[in-house]
Order: C-alpha cells, then sequence, then structure tokens
C-alpha cells in the first residue's frame, strides 16, 4: 500500500478530512471524505463553505439492506403505475454511469429545521452510531431503532455502495466505503463535492487547496489498488 493512502487512512481514523477525485472521464469531481463517526457542525460548515456540493452519507450495502434501505431509482420504477410522472424520471440516462446509489433522505428526530450545520451534524454522527449497533440485531429490531431515532424525507440523503463495492461500481460512495473498511471506522462515511462558479472544481484545483490546508488528496486509482491489495 502506497505511503500516500495509509496516511490517509489515519487521517480518516482520527476524524479528519481527506480529498477523493473519482476518475478522468467519469464525474471528474473532487469530494470532501470524513468517517460520519467524526462529523460536528464544524464539518458541515467547512464542506458547505469549501465544498458547495450536496452534502451527504455514504453507506455500505449490508447495513442498508439491514435496515431496509432501497436505491430510490427502484423504487421509481416500483411506484411508476401508481403514480404515472415517475415512469417520465425513470433515470435510464445518467451520463457518468448505469445506476444512482442514491436512496432516501433523512433527518434525525431531534433536529428543528433539519438544514443547520448543528442540525446536519447530529443526522450524520447519530446515524454512524445506530449503524455501529446493527451489527447483532435483527433486520426488524434495526429498522425499528432506525424510525424511532430517524425520520424521511430530510435533509441529508444516503447512498449506498453496490454490493460487490469496487469491482462492480468505482462512483465516490464505493470509494468511500472501501476507505472506511481499510481504516476500520463505521462502514458510513459523509462527503460533500467541491465546486467552482458553474462547473466542478477542477483537479489541480483540488489539489492546491488540500496541500494550501493540509489535507491529503487521492485519486480513486489509488484507492482501489490500496483495497485490492487490502483484500489479499
Amino acid at each position: 500500500m502506497k505511503k500516500k493512502v495509509e496516511e490517509a487512512i489515519e487521517e480518516i481514523k482520527k476524524g479528519n478530512f481527506i480529498l477523493v477525485y473519482d476518475a478522468d472521464g467519469r464525474e471528474e469531481e473532487t469530494d470532501f471524505f470524513i468517517s460520519a463517526e467524526f462529523v460536528k457542525p464544524e464539518s458541515i460548515y467547512r464542506m458547505r463553505k469549501d465544498g458547495g456540493g450536496l452534502i451527504f452519507i455514504m453507506l455500505r450495502y449490508a447495513e442498508a439492506k439491514k435496515l431496509g434501505l432501497p436505491y430510490l431509482a427502484d423504487v421509481i420504477y416500483k411506484c411508476a403505475n401508481r403514480w404515472p410522472v415517475f415512469k417520465e424520471l425513470i433515470p435510464n440516462d445518467i451520463p457518468y454511469d448505469t445506476k444512482s446509489s442514491f436512496s432516501l433522505t433523512i433527518n434525525h428526530r431531534k433536529t428543528f429545521t433539519g438544514i443547520r450545520d448543528v442540525d446536519r451534524a447530529l443526522t450524520i454522527s447519530k446515524f454512524a452510531e445506530l449503524v455501529k449497533g446493527i451489527e447483532n440485531m435483527s433486520e426488524i429490531e434495526a429498522q425499528r431503532i432506525f424510525g424511532e431515532n430517524f425520520r424521511s424525507p430530510g435533509h441529508v440523503p444516503i447512498c449506498i455502495a453496490t454490493k460487490n463495492l469496487l469491482k462492480e461500481r468505482r462512483g465516490h460512495t464505493e470509494l468511500g466505503i472501501a476507505v472506511a473498511e481499510m481504516a476500520g471506522v463505521a462502514p458510513v462515511m459523509a462527503g460533500c463535492e467541491m465546486l467552482d462558479f458553474g462547473e466542478s472544481l477542477k483537479k489541480e484545483k483540488a489539489m492546491e487547496y488540500a496541500k494550501k490546508h493540509g489535507f491529503i488528496f487521492l485519486e480513486g486509482w489509488e484507492i482501489v489498488e490500496a483495497w485490492e491489495k487490502w483484500q489479499e
């Protein structure tokens, strides 16, 4: 494993940010990554001020299944007969991938509007706490606890990694969960795209930002390479 990847994993263990660029020819976007366990209001503030994209949760497939979380695209397909407009909205033309990883949006039940820094930090950190606690629960119990603590719709979207992770898809969601697994933290990450005026922030500018603020910058292929070796 490359030293830079090892250092990035240590940063994640400490609750610090790293920056991850997916790949040339894909989204070509850089996202903030942080372990959801460590998200605080100041984490949300940095992501929305310096990132500017959507602040979201990345979740491993196994935990999503236990919580009964569907892919939103599947919900749209299933509901198309009841609500015809869904037939018109079927996401079959995503330019950078074959399927969206988006699931439901949530708020913790103790939030107010759900959008404030303190609210989103509470939702994300408490969701990570929930995920850590469901390992030995049945699906029924896990879903009951989930519903007791969270409501939907909310202000924090959940993205579900594919079942076979980087063997199946190499989006930010899968890259984030691969990093979480290698770091030994809960399989829940928080992320946010870095934007510029009218466009995504160019890779070179994201690298400059990382250098200026002391964040490690990784490209997707570096994570894929490290994860494959880690699995051996």
